[in-house]
């Protein structure tokens, strides 16, 4: 499923695919007019500050991302890890990316959101399963109650995956589906989706862009294994007053 969407344009064109549900907003970046955001930049920090004034955010929250299944609560401060959680309003919380799994998630009831990065290694760790059972287990969310935004990675059209590799990270799902490896291509996406279904989350909740890092025409965006060397995309979700 996936919900309406509209653009944001900023200085120069910049463009990013928005959600709104609810108190949340979900929000991707995209690479037109080569805006990155990647941290190690001065541009990407610069850019990053941009991000804040646009969308009038009091901080912006993220991770030193290492592919692990370590989630971390947003306190003002970077931890190494590969989720991020928070209850406060108008903190943006996301992950970097250039052609792993950006995963939002938003809890209505509870009003908490987490940003998840999610590549294979991460998707093997099942850090998307876990980060919903830490919004479960200590702040108390209900997993139905939860909504759930997969923005672009690089799908199953364009992702070369291991034959042996399969059977070692995702043969168990492997054994449910087979349909997630074609052709020597995986699909996350339907990975995160049996992990989100293992957790009970509810399938009318899961709203997918559909879009490729790789290959989209619609939108530009940075894609590692395309470029062999790319900046990076910012998907983030913030929780508004009431």
């Amino acid at each position: 499923m996936v919900g309406e969407c509209f653009m944001k344009t900023i200085m120069d064109n910049y463009e990013f695919i928005t959600f709104k549900k609810d108190n949340a907003e979900f929000i991707f970046s995209t690479a037109k007019n080569d805006l990155n955001f990647n941290k190690d930049l001065k541009e990407g920090r610069d850019n990053l500050k941009l991000l804040q004034d646009y969308f009038n955010l009091k901080d912006v929250g993220y991770v030193n991302q290492i592919h692990s299944s370590i989630i971390q609560e947003y306190d003002g401060t970077v931890k190494s890890g590969d989720a991020i959680v928070t209850d406060k309003t108008n903190i943006g919380i996301g992950i970097f990316t250039a052609d792993c799994m950006p995963v939002l998630i938003y809890d209505k009831n509870k009003n908490i959101a987490a940003a998840v990065h999610s590549g294979w290694k991460g998707t093997s760790k099942n850090i998307t399963g876990k980060a919903i059972g830490c919004l479960v287990d200590r702040y108390g969310s209900c997993a139905k109650d939860l909504t759930v935004y997969i923005g672009p990675h690089n799908r199953e059209c364009c992702y070369e995956f291991g034959d042996s590799a399969i059977y070692e990270y995702f043969g168990d799902i492997y054994k449910k589906d087979k349909s997630i490896y074609i052709n020597n291509k995986l699909n996350l996406e339907k990975c995160i989706y049996y992990q989100l279904m293992d957790k009970e989350v509810s399938s009318e909740n899961i709203n997918t862009l559909d879009l490729c890092t790789y290959c989209s025409g619609e939108y530009k965006f940075y894609s590692y294994r395309r470029d062999k060397s790319s900046g990076r995309m910012f998907s983030f979700v913030v929780i508004r007053n009431n």
